[in-house]
């Protein structure tokens, strides 16, 4: 394992950090995290010299923190920064922090955590801090020891980051980032521009959301004429760790192969690393990338749970797999996954969600949680144009193959 500087903090990160928000699932709720497998997989990591674990009120409805509080038992507690977030979109009065803060600590079996972040930060949400004054609640858990350091995490647009930025002398922050999204949100110039002031500058969602892990057959292409050999996930990796604004790069492991992957391709990492003609091949790669996905999805289930049993962030998965694919047979298989999904309301479970598009009525309950600020009513209507009536993907995203 490679360690890296935690931008003005006096301590070295590892270049992988373990995000606890894709653990192996329940086998009757895959929404919920299996716990011993779990504790095995986290502990393995940090045996492997991940040090920085990442995590959050919400994921796995709950389990992640749980979790994390008996992996983190026997020493192991000793051996990592812990961090976990705020969980802005349901904070609704000044003193739901101290609630929240104390909840949490309970989860995770702790006195305290290293960072406790704001998590998902819009213009909205930091309006919200300011209002209710959540950042003195911060410096005063500051003040008791019941966090180390404050930071937040990140989904709106480049300004909106900048203006996060200059209003307080931030310990780090979290920003979405891979070599599809440099000019997405904070982008690159959002990472530099913290990375500047000294705050530590973290990585989310380097795979976007698992979709740079299976590239299709023309950045497959690319790959091969590469004089040095990577799997497309470590031309992801690989590309975060060239650059020196990145503190330490999120994954969310749910396998042991998984973690020992990452965890040899962080000890083989570094800055400025790839030469002239490797970041001009991933230059390549998103230019393919970019011109195949319709919907901008990450599977971060903020989204989740639809109250009406969509599976939301399955059914524009499959519609961005759908756009993939390159023969006719392969997009006809991933279309049958579609139609495994329920479009009969007698047939949802609500447990295990698994309604496809057809079954959203425009609520409109889940816009405000999308980091992406995807339209998903609207993008649901047409993924059930297409993957259930037979439109054309072309008929509705002209940019995509």
């Amino acid at each position: 394992m490679k360690y890296r500087k935690m931008g003005s903090l006096d301590w070295k990160v590892s270049a992988l950090g373990f995000g606890c928000m894709r653990l192996p699932a329940r086998k009757f709720n895959r929404l919920k995290a299996e716990t011993e497998s779990s504790i095995s997989l986290i502990r393995h990591g940090i045996d492997m010299g991940i040090n920085y674990l990442d995590t959050a009120f919400y994921y796995h409805l709950g389990d992640s923190e749980k979790i994390l509080g008996k992996a983190l038992k026997n020493g192991y507690r000793d051996k990592v920064h812990l961090v976990t977030k705020l969980p802005m979109h349901i904070v609704g009065k000044p003193e739901d922090f101290d609630g929240y803060l104390e909840r949490q600590l309970k989860r995770l079996q702790d006195d305290s955590v290293d960072i406790y972040l704001f998590h998902a930060l819009t213009n909205s949400l930091f309006e919200k801090v300011k209002k209710f004054g959540l950042l003195e609640k911060m410096e005063k858990a500051k003040e008791r020891g019941l966090i180390r350091h404050i930071g937040f995490s990140f989904h709106d647009t480049l300004p909106v980051f900048k203006k996060i930025i200059d209003h307080y002398n931030w310990d780090m922050a979290q920003i979405q980032y891979n070599y599809m999204d440099t000019g997405f949100q904070a982008g690159t110039e959002g990472l530099k521009y913290g990375h500047k002031k000294g705050i530590a500058m973290v990585v989310m969602e380097p795979l976007k959301g698992g979709r740079l892990v299976s590239p299709p057959m023309e950045a497959m292409q690319i790959m091969k004429e590469a004089k040095n050999k990577r799997t497309p996930v470590e031309w992801a990796l690989q590309f975060l760790w060239d650059m020196p604004e990145v503190a330490t790069v999120l994954s969310g492991m749910g396998t042991r192969q998984m973690v020992d992957e990452n965890c040899a391709s962080a000890d083989r990492s570094g800055i400025d690393m790839l030469d002239l003609g490797e970041k001009k091949l991933i230059s390549k790669l998103a230019g393919v990338y970019r011109k195949r996905i319709p919907v901008p999805c990450t599977s971060c289930n903020y989204c989740m749970p639809c109250p009406l049993g969509v599976n939301i962030p399955e059914n524009f998965a499959i519609l961005n797999n759908t756009a993939f694919e390159d023969t006719s047979l392969k997009r006809w298989l991933a279309k049958r996954k579609y139609r495994k999904l329920t479009g009969s309301k007698n047939k949802l479970d609500m447990e295990n969600l698994n309604g496809n598009a057809s079954i959203c009525t425009k609520c409109n309950e889940c816009l405000e949680n999308c980091p992406q600020s995807i339209n998903i009513p609207d993008e649901l209507e047409k993924v059930d144009s297409i993957l259930g009536k037979g439109y054309k993907i072309s008929d509705y995203y002209n940019d995509t193959l």
